[in-house]
């Protein structure tokens, strides 16, 4: 190999037996630099393509303030690191680094971490590429359908749109993330639709919903007779779609065992049907969660070599809460949308209606508000909306003996949203929502929707 690596770390036995893994691996490596000064010393001399950085170094500068400047030259680094602080660890991750080493090393993980690393800086290289292209200035009549359904004119919807524009006509992988409602699968619409890949399908998978014993026959099939109960063939998903996009939502619900498998889908665009033979396919994917991998990761439930393959291209979603100059744009085009459907001649909304609307707080986000709007229409029987039912204390509906009595969906919608919150929005495993309330998280997810959270 070509590729020169620089070790940035303080301690000797573990930087040496550091370079010895590279050098058997037949990586050049630098001399070893100690300080933040030592490395930058020898940048000057000669620039590494990758600098694996430890956290805390001799003097008074570390190696985050190294690492903006590694980002400010364009230089990728990897940290070295055996500190599990959360606050070092979140301030660490906002320089945007390629990944993490934990100490003690180990030779797999650390030539694991340098694929990985390598990978991410290909797939960045491509993005950043096409974003210096001229754009195409011809119409796109599928691009503009599909961009009046994001409605909004808020700074954060903007830069979402960008970030889409961005990476859409590339293979990178994408990953969205966002709480629930906030439309991860319309964006994911959007970039296979921007894509050169939009002539192809566009399979979307819910890894929440399907059984646990059938994800890995979903997702890659089985041949007739590879297992009891395999009467016939099955194409799998990602077979489905060569050719095309697999969007993968909830993709922090798949099993650690499909974890291993899906990576070589991502590295070797190669997948294994059961009972079958390793096949090619030419897909691209996009994948989405409400959890916190990073947090999912730390306790065993996630891959990091998975995370560092999907976390090329995150992009944020925003909360509703967030983008509140957004909330009435929304509300007339879901009005606009399904008022004739019902057969219904709804002109607008009282002003009363619009103030209930811009303050409430929106915890399931747009599909909240887009099944509120339905039931409005639904029971609206003037050409106005002046009443819509939020949930929390009545103020319309008190009486002189009291608050308004609570209808059971409303209560049920009620309680439900109550342990999201406690849950901090954890649907699923331990601490979460659906344990919390003692039912299947499959079950919760399906009221959720029903529901309108």
């Amino acid at each position: 190999m070509e590729d020169t690596l620089l070790i940035v770390e303080d301690q000797f036995i573990e930087a040496n037996n550091l370079k010895i893994i590279l050098l058997k691996a037949d990586y050049h490596v630098l001399p070893i630099a100690r300080s933040v000064d030592d490395a930058l010393a020898i940048i000057d001399r000669q620039v590494p393509d990758l600098v694996l950085l430890d956290i805390f170094l001799k003097g008074e500068r570390t190696g985050i303030d190294l690492a903006h400047i590694l980002k400010a030259r364009g230089i990728a680094f990897v940290y070295l690191s055996a500190n599990s602080d959360k606050s070092v660890f979140t301030a660490a991750k906002m320089t945007g680094p390629y990944g993490f080493l934990i100490k003690p090393f180990r030779e797999r993980d650390v030539l694991a971490m340098l694929d990985i690393a390598w990978y991410h800086h290909s797939q960045k290289v491509m993005v950043k590429d096409n974003e210096a292209k001229p754009k195409k200035t011809s119409n796109n009549p599928v691009r503009d359908r599909e961009l009046k359904k994001i409605v909004g004119e808020s700074g954060a919807i903007q830069a979402l749109l960008k970030n889409v524009e961005t990476v859409a006509d590339t293979n990178v992988p994408v990953l969205l993330l966002g709480e629930s409602g906030t439309g991860k699968e319309l964006i994911a619409k959007f970039i296979h639709e921007l894509s050169e890949r939009r002539s192809g399908k566009l399979i979307v998978v819910d890894c929440a919903a399907m059984p646990p014993h059938l994800v890995e026959s979903e997702l890659f099939g089985h041949e007739k007779g590879s297992f009891t109960g395999a009467t016939e063939k099955r194409i799998g998903k990602f077979e489905q779609a060569d050719g095309g996009t697999v969007f993968l939502d909830e993709i922090g619900e798949l099993p650690l065992d499909l974890q291993v498998k899906f990576l070589r889908v991502l590295q070797e665009m190669e997948i294994e049907p059961i009972g079958g033979k390793r096949k090619k396919v030419n897909i691209r994917i996009l994948a989405a969660t409400n959890r916190n991998l990073e947090e999912e990761m730390a306790n065993g439930r996630f891959r990091m070599d998975l995370y560092y393959r999907l976390n090329i291209f995150p992009i944020n979603l925003p909360a509703l809460r967030d983008r509140k100059s957004d909330i009435m744009p929304l509300a007339v085009y879901f009005l606009e949308m399904n008022a004739a459907k019902f057969g219904k001649n709804i002109t607008g909304f009282s002003d009363e209606v619009r103030q209930t609307l811009t303050h409430y707080d929106w915890p399931g986000n747009v599909r909240e508000l887009e099944n509120l709007i339905i039931r409005a229409i639904l029971l609206c029987h003037g050409n106005q909306i002046g009443e819509v039912q939020v949930p929390g204390p009545s103020v319309t509906g008190e009486t002189s003996k009291g608050l308004r009595v609570k209808t059971m969906t409303e209560s049920e919608r009620d309680h439900i949203l109550a342990a999201l919150r406690q849950c901090n929005w954890k649907i699923y495993g331990p601490g979460g929502a659906a344990e919390l309330l003692a039912i299947n998280g499959s079950t919760l997810k399906s009221r959720m929707k029903k529901l309108g959270i």
